[in-house]
């Protein structure tokens, strides 16, 4: 009887021990996920406030305009908004060219801690008036834009951007 005593102790005090281990498991996993879901807030909130500068610019101000959108950007991406403006710049001075961004939508499609894609519904206003004419030419598009986005320190930099026609040309 002793003997059986011990055994179902024994048999219940492992149970407790791998019990304990799940439930050790499950915490760190719910904080992993907590700490996704707020990095994900964060990143969303960090996306739509600063989408529409990176894809904004007008022709008179578009060096300034791609220098500032550079600074929401790290990695590669920043080098190609370095060099955006040289690119677009006369162009667009000669078409008279203005962009405007409108963040309509966004969701946030995957997020860790330090790491997060970022989906954007946008509408672009773009309006053109080619040399010899007065009136601009208006278009208004409706498109998609995801930004892969990174953690440093404090904010939230974007380190890919990609449209529904593909992603930005690499380097």
């Amino acid at each position: 009887m002793r003997r059986a005593s011990l055994l179902v102790t024994g048999v219940l005090s492992l149970v407790a021990l791998v019990l304990a281990a799940a439930v050790g498991v499950m915490l760190a996993d719910l904080g992993r996920l907590r700490a996704g879901e707020d990095a994900g807030r964060d990143a969303l909130a960090a996306a739509r406030s600063f989408a529409a500068d990176m894809l904004s610019y007008d022709y008179r101000t578009i060096e300034q305009d791609f220098a500032r959108a550079g600074g929401y950007t790290t990695g590669g991406l920043a080098e190609h908004y370095r060099r955006l403006a040289a690119t677009m710049g006369p162009p667009a001075r000669q078409q008279r060219l203005v962009q405007s961004a409108t963040v309509v939508e966004a969701a946030v499609e995957s997020a860790g801690p330090d790491h997060a894609e970022v989906l954007l519904f946008v509408n672009m206003n773009t309006a053109r008036t080619p040399a010899g004419e007065d009136q601009p030419r208006r278009q208004v598009t409706r498109g998609r834009v995801r930004f892969v986005m990174v953690r440093d320190g404090s904010r939230w930099l974007v380190t890919e951007l990609s449209t529904l026609l593909g992603a930005a040309p690499p380097l």
